[in-house]
């Protein structure tokens, strides 16, 4: 079992990892050896993950969801295919993680009156200097 946060945990089972060839840089190791990894994990049926997360991960998932709710996370940064594997599955607890904080709402406030009436003020006040600047001629 894969911890999650206390209260969740992730069964291996429901992950499913398949091995490409990286691209890139790297010689002839390139051509020769799968060592990416992708992790396609099936959120929308996943029975480790409570409902309310499993549409909130989807939605955070962006491109990386498919139609079916099937999340896939390719992994390619390190040469061999433990590490990447590895970090593979700490992408997914992130994303997992991520979807299970709660953000409160912003409410819109209302400036203070005092700064109101300061910002007006300051308006007239420049008003008041740009008209001084005219001079006896400049009439509309």
């Amino acid at each position: 079992m894969i911890a999650i946060t206390d209260h969740i945990t992730l069964d291996p089972e429901e992950l499913e990892f398949s091995f490409v060839r990286a691209s890139g840089p790297g010689g002839q190791n390139v051509n020769k050896v799968s060592s990416a990894v992708q992790l396609r994990f099936n959120a929308a049926t996943s029975q480790s993950l409570p409902p309310h997360i499993r549409t909130r991960i989807i939605a955070l998932a962006g491109r990386r969801a498919n139609r079916h709710g099937v999340i896939v996370i390719e992994a390619k940064r390190f040469r061999h295919q433990t590490r990447n594997r590895e970090d593979a599955i700490e992408r997914l607890v992130a994303l997992i993680v991520e979807a299970t904080k709660i953000y409160r709402p912003r409410r819109a406030s209302k400036p203070p009156k005092t700064s109101v009436k300061k910002r007006l003020n300051e308006k007239k006040h420049r008003g008041t200097v740009k008209q001084l600047r005219r001079g006896p001629g400049d009439m509309d």
